[in-house]
């Protein structure tokens, strides 16, 4: 049996120690807190998770912006190689993305500026909106499976 008299001695440094690690833990904690509700409320996912598929789209359309077609058609197949075997792509060919991009087209002509804006996530991928031009807005879809985008019918808007 212990008495008071026999209790071991205060460990100052131990306690220090052990508040450190009690206020460090509360610190941590509230930040990913924050950081997870931020990015989603920014648009960009729980964590800013989808700022990776967001990086993509920004350079694809930047290739774009570069009047750069093959590239951005090497990066919306997730194919930089794709000139390799051009047959694999008969369905939407170079020429046709060409078109689309720097015609006269829903997006209103080539594509001279962009901002990415937001995205969701779904079961197969990231759909991202970006706005095209100032005024038009384009949205793509990232299949997580393929790596590849494609167009998306409908307009994202923020929100749940």
């Amino acid at each position: 049996m212990m008495s008071l008299l026999d209790a071991p001695e205060f460990d100052e440094k131990k306690e220090a120690r052990k508040h450190s690690t009690l206020v460090g833990s509360g610190v941590l904690i509230a930040a990913i807190v924050v950081l997870a509700i931020a990015g989603f409320l920014m648009g960009h996912g729980w964590l800013f998770m989808n700022l990776p598929v967001e990086h993509k789209v920004g350079t694809f359309l930047s290739a774009l912006q570069a009047q750069d077609y093959s590239k951005a058609y090497g990066i919306f197949y997730n194919d930089p190689g794709w000139q390799q075997h051009p047959d694999k792509y008969k369905d939407y060919p170079l020429q046709r993305f060409t078109e689309d991009f720097s015609t006269e087209s829903d997006w209103k002509g080539p594509v001279t500026a962009f901002h990415v804006d937001f995205s969701k996530r779904d079961t197969t991928g990231t759909v991202v909106a970006a706005t095209i031009n100032g005024s038009t807005h384009l949205t793509l879809k990232y299949q997580r499976a393929d790596g590849t985008l494609a167009f998306f019918p409908y307009e994202l808007t923020r929100g749940f």
